[in-house]
């Protein structure tokens, strides 16, 4: 079974989540959509076979999403089988957390490494 697939993500704490994307926005050109982060879109004129999306996005620094982590970044990491994933994960005697997510927006599980740093395990939707 294939485990990680790809990055979904990078969720980072900002002291002003607003201001720092502008930041980016000015001089690293990212595009900034309304929600606060941007989508890397896989799908290109240089890549028209592309799918998916990789989501970079600052969160208010007070951020509860993060714990029990005391870092401040957390990756999220693509799965094609969130929970085959989480079960095994279990089995090798991770710390799993009992929570799983379930959206239109895909499966979401979380699991901590060795050093606490909170993971986020997504299976996106169908065709994403």
């Amino acid at each position: 079974m294939k485990r990680v697939t790809g990055i979904g993500g990078i969720f980072f704490k900002a002291k002003d989540p607003k201001a720092l994307a502008e930041w980016y926005r000015k001089h690293l050109g990212l595009e900034v959509e309304e929600w606060g982060g941007v989508a890397f879109r896989w799908r290109t004129e240089e890549n028209p076979t592309g799918t998916g999306s990789t989501v970079w996005s600052p969160f208010k620094e007070d951020t509860t999403y993060f714990a029990p982590s005391s870092a401040s970044f957390m990756v999220n990491y693509r799965v094609q089988d969130l929970h085959a994933v989480l079960a095994v994960l279990r089995a090798e005697g991770c710390a799993v957390d009992d929570k799983v997510e379930e959206s239109e927006y895909g499966k979401f599980g979380w699991v901590l490494d060795p050093e606490g740093n909170k993971l986020e395990l997504w299976q996106p939707p169908e065709g994403q």
